[in-house]
């Protein structure tokens, strides 16, 4: 079940020196970026002295009480489902899980039942209408066939906190690939701006900085095979299938991936080899950061060592 009710949050000024409201808000609610808070104030959910403040950037008077009410969640209308959650870490903001590959993340076009959102809201009614009707919960993706880590938002401060982690990049994500070839230096950073494909608009390309927006990655070598390498990688940016797109650019497409890479599988394993591996934050109101680990998934482990004992 969600919250039906606001919630209202009072607060007073009472520093000496004047001060702008929407950077007094921030520093006061720090789930919330600066962005949102101004876009509270021009919705009408704030309030200073009991009037509606001019413009975000109004300068606060010693003593002025402000009160910010925030609307309640609304539920989405999604049936939850029972289906196993691989979880990695729980509490009462969110959940860190491991998801199989295959599963969707959130209904779509096609996806109308047994999304990883609707094992969710069987295991945490309260997700609800967090953070939007068809994706309650959801502050990041990963693709249908790749698995591993995924965060999930159980309230609507922890949905803001992750969101803005995310946006200014201070979340570090690790993933780990097995790749066609080899790479042409063993560790190195790839900048290669991605857009919508003009020609297939489901898929994205590798584009003009005017036509796309920046994207950057790191990798790593961790083992090289006859055929293959297996690399840790840091996507900078979080940019749609970046990861995918840019080991394709310098010519090392994800094995196994179809969309990007060779036609063929390279490998018997029927998806490709992309896996969220790792990921380091900060909890809701924590300033020390946790990292949460996903082993690879089993079919992914066999294969390595398979081409370990070749």
């Amino acid at each position: 079940m969600t919250d039906s009710q606001p919630t209202v949050i009072d607060l007073t000024f009472t520093a000496g020196q004047p001060e702008r409201l929407d950077k007094f808000l921030t520093a006061h609610m720090p789930e919330f970026s600066r962005t949102r808070v101004q876009d509270l104030i021009k919705d009408g959910s704030v309030t200073v002295n009991g009037a509606p403040p001019r413009k975000a950037g109004q300068i606060l008077e010693t003593n002025a009480h402000i009160r910010v009410v925030l609307p309640p969640v609304q539920p989405g209308g999604i049936i939850p489902e029972a289906i196993a959650l691989d979880i990695i870490y729980e509490d009462d903001d969110l959940i860190a899980l491991n998801k199989p590959a295959g599963m969707v993340v959130h209904p779509s076009a096609g996806h109308s039942s047994g999304t990883l959102v609707h094992a969710a809201l069987a295991h945490a009614p309260q997700m609800d209408g967090i953070g939007g009707e068809k994706r309650p919960g959801v502050v990041h993706r990963l693709d249908k066939d790749t698995s591993g880590l995924i965060l999930l938002a159980k309230n609507n401060r922890a949905y803001v906190w992750l969101q803005d982690q995310f946006r200014r990049r201070e979340i570090q994500k690790a993933y780990l690939a097995l790749v066609d070839g080899r790479p042409p230096t063993p560790d190195s950073r790839i900048e290669a701006p991605i857009g919508r494909d003009a020609r297939t608009r489901r898929k994205m390309a590798i584009v003009t900085p005017e036509q796309g927006r920046q994207a950057v990655s790191e990798y790593h070598t961790l083992e090289t095979f006859p055929n293959h390498t297996f690399l840790k990688i840091h996507p900078i940016t979080g940019r749609t299938h970046q990861i995918r797109l840019h080991l394709a650019f310098i010519n090392c497409p994800v094995a196994g991936d179809t969309v990007y890479g060779r036609k063929r599988s390279t490998i018997p394993v029927a998806r490709h080899f992309l896996h969220a591996w790792r990921l380091t934050l900060r909890l809701p109101g924590q300033s020390n950061p946790i990292t949460f680990e996903a082993p690879l998934p089993e079919d992914l482990e066999r294969l390595l060592q398979s081409l370990r004992r070749a």
